[in-house]
């Protein structure tokens, strides 16, 4: 499984996917984001915008923003 969820240190709403994720038993990589979102041009490139948490998953051809619809993709797909 390929998965890589672009997350700032001490973002609530990124904790929530993490914690989601690790409670799943997924592996994946975190790619950690600068504070200033005029330096986030990974996840611009990668969403097209540059709010985190954004999470991508290769496997299934899925990129995805907004904590919420993260945790249902994670609980109805992939846990």
């Amino acid at each position: 499984m390929s998965l890589t969820l672009y997350a700032l240190d001490g973002c609530p709403y990124c904790e929530k996917v993490h914690d989601a994720l690790d409670a799943a038993g997924i592996d994946y990589e975190t790619e950690w984001v600068e504070a200033m979102h005029s330096e986030r041009n990974e996840v611009k490139r990668v969403s097209g915008q540059r709010g985190v948490p954004v999470l991508v998953d290769d496997d299934h051809g899925v990129t995805m923003a907004e904590s919420e619809k993260i945790l249902q993709y994670v609980e109805r797909t992939l846990a």
